[in-house]
């Protein structure tokens, strides 16, 4: 990631960019990275992606959720 890739702060770019730090995590974690996907066989590499964006999604869903719970207490809309 570029440090001019972060001067656009929209929600969609952080939540994008929030997702593939989340994917990264994951496969990381199973001692993969994004970029041997490429390498691996094409049934691995759909079965780890696929798990990697699922993982990828609970993660996003838990922390809308919890940016929906301040937004509550306080009463307030919170900025992604």
């Amino acid at each position: 990631m570029a440090a001019s890739d972060l001067d656009d702060t929209t929600p969609r770019v952080a939540q994008a960019y929030l997702e593939r730090a989340y994917l990264e995590e994951y496969l990381r974690g199973l001692g993969y990275s994004v970029d041997q996907l490429r390498t691996l066989p094409a049934a691995l590499s759909k079965v780890l992606m696929r798990d990697a964006s699922l993982f990828a999604s609970m993660r996003l869903t838990e922390v809308e959720s919890r940016s929906h719970l301040i937004e509550e207490l306080h009463g307030g809309h919170v900025p992604m």
